[in-house]
């Protein structure tokens, strides 16, 4: 049996090769920070979400562990909002006598990530006040204790 030497991939010509092409109208690193952003509004989202319901079943049952499971949530949403939406910048400048001084300026990047996160904070209010004066009375319950 004879086998034959010469392989040919057979391609079609009428096709346009797909693979390689790269959209003109947008830099790539802007693409990027579109889908970036893009992702972090929709983690933003879902975290929000997840408080509504924590929120909703801490005010159902109160218990200790729904009380820290809201509390850790929050404090997710605020350290991601802040992280994502602010951005801290050093600038040096000189005083009259020559001294160095070192400045931070923190400037807003997202506007929205920070309007979503006021609204959240308005919005639970009420169960901040209420999850406060608990840990305020744990902590009173905890000195009486010990």
């Amino acid at each position: 049996m004879k086998i034959n030497q010469d392989f040919r991939v057979n391609i079609d010509k009428n096709q346009p090769n797909t693979s390689n092409k790269v959209s003109g109208s947008l830099p790539f690193s802007k693409i990027v920070h579109q889908e970036g952003n893009k992702l972090q509004m929709e983690q933003l989202t879902k975290l929000l979400t997840q408080i509504d319901m924590a929120g909703e079943r801490l005010s159902r049952s109160q218990t200790f562990q729904d009380l820290a499971s809201y509390k850790s949530l929050v404090k997710r949403f605020i350290h991601e909002a802040v992280e994502y939406g602010m951005d801290i910048k050093d600038t040096h400048s000189w005083n009259f006598n020559g001294q160095g001084r070192t400045h931070k300026l923190v400037e807003t990047i997202d506007k929205e990530l920070l309007d979503l996160t006021e609204q959240m904070v308005n919005q639970e209010k009420g169960s901040i006040d209420i999850l406060g004066k608990v840990g305020l009375i744990k902590g009173l319950l905890i000195n009486l204790y010990t």
